[in-house]
């Protein structure tokens, strides 16, 4: 990807923005907030970036056997290259959609621990999702419903979009092209109308063109609508995020604890790249102030690659189970039957699902955690803290 650098323009934003307090951007660490998932990774980043300044040849304990695999479990913060100007208008409100999400509490915390104020999209009946976030502000709305979305962005400097599903619901209104492609130009648009300068976009890893899943087409859609807006954007593509309330880990971690044998999907071999909640709300707060990474996109994955067989077995060392019994369920068996019966809720996987498990989900993530300054959190370390 081009890259930008610091220049006369950049070196008076930060100073600025030191002076303002948002000191938080100029360190390796994850910048505090009021929760205790983000105490606990703030001081395992402090004691990550520690060991890492020892030598990159010093192991963290118990992730040396995926050495071969780790793509930057030692990063330390690096000096960006020279970059060109470019000018961000200091920024106070920013406009969140999808904030009663998993990703979306922990990207409001962030942005409130950088000193911003928060003005939240909610629909309604979803009010009660943000219980515990009483210092923001809230407005109600829906990103497939244009009027009035305008007027709820007015008054703001920038807008995090974060709105996605992963499972279609068509009686609800709820598929891939409506909430993906027709609400992301609805917010792009919202934003122009607002005067809204600087626009932050959640999509996916393995979005790309010719994506074989819809669902990987439609976000593939939406980055392209965000490409062509004329807003100064940053997209994020993350892989697996995981924290407190997510749904893959914290559903693996239910049946290690509940069941005697887990059922795998097929072989279990699929590669994931699992990435802390906390670390990618940062990268989202962070790049609000950051001129260098407009018209950027950035895969967001974790320090190690693994397979669901061995992430079930991580998060069993985490819950101090000496071994997790699997068994594997033929995807030759499950794809008809996911074909017959996804429109039904209680079925687990449908066909597009399947379509993303025959790809691995796992990238390079040196660029993002080096353009926010951020040391990897080892996924060991960071199952350990969600699941304490």
């Amino acid at each position: 990807m081009e890259r930008a650098g610091d220049g006369e323009a950049d070196r008076a934003l930060r100073a600025a923005l030191r002076r303002q307090g948002h000191r938080a951007l100029d360190r390796g660490d994850l910048a505090g907030d009021d929760s205790v998932a983000g105490g606990l990774v703030d001081a395992l980043e402090r004691g990550i970036a520690g060991r890492a300044r020892k030598g990159e040849g010093e192991q963290d304990e118990g992730d040396g056997h995926h050495a071969e695999q780790n793509h930057g479990s030692h990063l330390t913060t690096a000096r960006s290259p020279r970059r060109a100007r470019v000018t961000i208008p200091s920024m106070r409100r920013v406009f969140v959609t999808g904030a009663t999400g998993f990703v979306g509490r922990a990207v409001i915390h962030a942005l409130r621990a950088h000193g911003y104020t928060v003005r939240c999209l909610v629909r309604r009946g979803s009010e009660r999702d943000l219980r515990g976030l009483e210092a923001i502000e809230r407005v109600e709305g829906d990103i497939l419903v244009q009027r009035g979305l305008a007027d709820g962005i007015a008054g703001c400097d920038a807008v995090i979009h974060l709105v996605g599903i992963i499972r279609e619901h068509p009686g609800a209104a709820a598929t891939f092209e409506l909430v993906h492609a027709q609400g992301t130009r609805n917010v792009l648009e919202a934003a122009a109308v607002a005067g809204v300068r600087r626009y932050v976009h959640m999509s996916a890893l393995g979005t790309r063109p010719e994506a074989r899943s819809r669902y990987h087409q439609t976000k593939w859609a939406a980055e392209e609508a965000v490409r062509a807006s004329g807003l100064a954007w940053t997209i994020f593509r993350p892989s697996i995020i995981y924290g407190r309330g997510d749904g893959l880990v914290t559903m693996l971690a239910t049946m290690i604890r509940r069941l005697p044998i887990v059922p795998v999907l097929g072989g279990g071999r699929q590669q994931l790249q699992p990435v802390a909640v906390e670390q990618v709300a940062e990268g989202f707060a962070r790049a609000l102030a950051a001129p260098e990474t407009v018209k950027h996109a950035y895969e967001v994955g974790g320090p190690e690659c693994v397979t669901m067989l061995e992430l079930l077995d991580r998060i069993g060392e985490a819950l101090g189970r000496r071994r997790v019994l699997k068994a594997h369920v033929p995807l030759g068996l499950v794809r008809p039957m996911a074909r017959l019966l996804h429109p039904l809720p209680f079925f687990p996987v449908t066909p597009d699902q399947l379509l993303m498990l025959d790809e691995p989900n796992t990238c390079d993530p040196t660029p993002f955690f080096t353009a926010f300054g951020m040391t990897p959190i080892p996924l060991t370390a960071g199952l350990r803290a969600m699941l304490a």
